[in-house]
């Protein structure tokens, strides 16, 4: 019998963005732009809250949106599927390289609390290929410390961090943008962040209506920018939370009519994973086994097959 962990069953439609949020025309002031950034942030509130079914599958999700994004920031050519290889085809416990390094990043902000330490930004930094020294990430904790006294609504306490990580070190805008997520997380009082404004960085929102130029953390319009930035990710994070409870409540309810010894552990990654190697051995999963039982799934309609390839493949919601 396939025993299910509660919190992966039960089903609620997730919130959406409200359409008049997404949909005002004409280019928004700074207070609209905020405003309709709360209407977004309140029904990703409610959704993060929710855990719906499949949240884990979602936020990892996010998390290699926002590492595809980076990978452009930093000057490499990897896409979402590249690294999705790097990361779920290594041997468990070895290296998979600088891109599925910076892919490992943004997977811890979205599995653990927003918590701000200096040891853990050090494994951070040393992740994204940055470095910095002790003395800074203690100074840098201080200031989230500070910003969260301060009270500011959301956005801005992330653009501040954002900002404040490229005026002390220009170098380090890809770890702006990974605290910028945290500290809004932090201040939200999520109990784990969201990828999301990465993700966005090259996006209209971040473009300068006049010159065309990309505004970077600090520069002018960064707040705003954030605000729409966030607008654009969260409705884009609803949509992404829809499809994948819908694919999740699918997989739950063929899971009486899979036999295969096993197949519980398997349920239970995919709905936490982005996505779940087809060579997958368990201890109670030979990879032949792992084989019949992702081609049983797919038959049922009950996963899709995310690599496009006969060998090697990768399966998810």
């Amino acid at each position: 019998m396939i025993r299910l962990d509660p919190a992966i069953a039960s089903f609620s439609a997730p919130p959406s963005v409200p359409a008049w949020a997404i949909t005002s025309a004409g280019a928004p002031s700074d207070g609209d732009a905020a405003f309709r950034a709360g209407a977004a942030l309140g029904a990703l509130d409610t959704l993060t809250r929710a855990q719906p079914a499949g949240a884990g599958a979602w936020r990892q999700r996010l998390a290699l949106s926002c590492a595809a994004a980076s990978m452009r920031l930093v000057g490499r050519a990897e896409d979402a599927a590249a690294l999705r290889d790097a990361w779920y085809l290594r041997q468990v416990g070895t290296d998979p390289g600088p891109a599925g390094t910076i892919f490992g990043a943004w997977r811890q902000l979205a599995g653990q609390p927003p918590v701000a330490s200096a040891d853990r930004f050090e494994k951070i930094v040393d992740q994204l290929g940055l470095h910095w020294d002790g003395a800074a990430l203690a100074d840098l904790c201080t200031e989230i410390e500070k910003l969260a006294g301060l009270q500011r609504p959301a956005p801005f306490a992330a653009a501040a961090i954002a900002a404040h990580v490229v005026a002390v070190r220009p170098d380090s805008e890809l770890f702006a943008w990974w605290l910028a997520d945290l500290v809004l997380a932090k201040s939200l009082r999520w109990p784990r962040p969201l990828p999301l404004l990465m993700a966005q960085g090259f996006g209209p929102a971040f473009r300068d209506e006049a010159s065309g130029k990309r505004i970077r953390p600090g520069e002018k319009g960064f707040e705003r920018a954030v605000c729409l930035a966030l607008l654009r990710s969260a409705a884009d994070a609803c949509r992404l939370a829809a499809e994948l409870s819908r694919r999740a409540e699918r997989l739950i309810a063929v899971a009486p009519k899979l036999r295969a010894k096993g197949a519980d552990d398997v349920i239970q990654r995919l709905v936490n994973e982005d996505a779940v190697s087809g060579s997958l051995t368990t201890r109670n999963l030979s990879r032949f086994a792992a084989r019949r039982l992702f081609d049983r799934l797919l038959q049922l309609d009950a996963v899709r097959e995310l690599s496009g390839r006969t060998a090697f493949r990768l399966f998810g919601l």
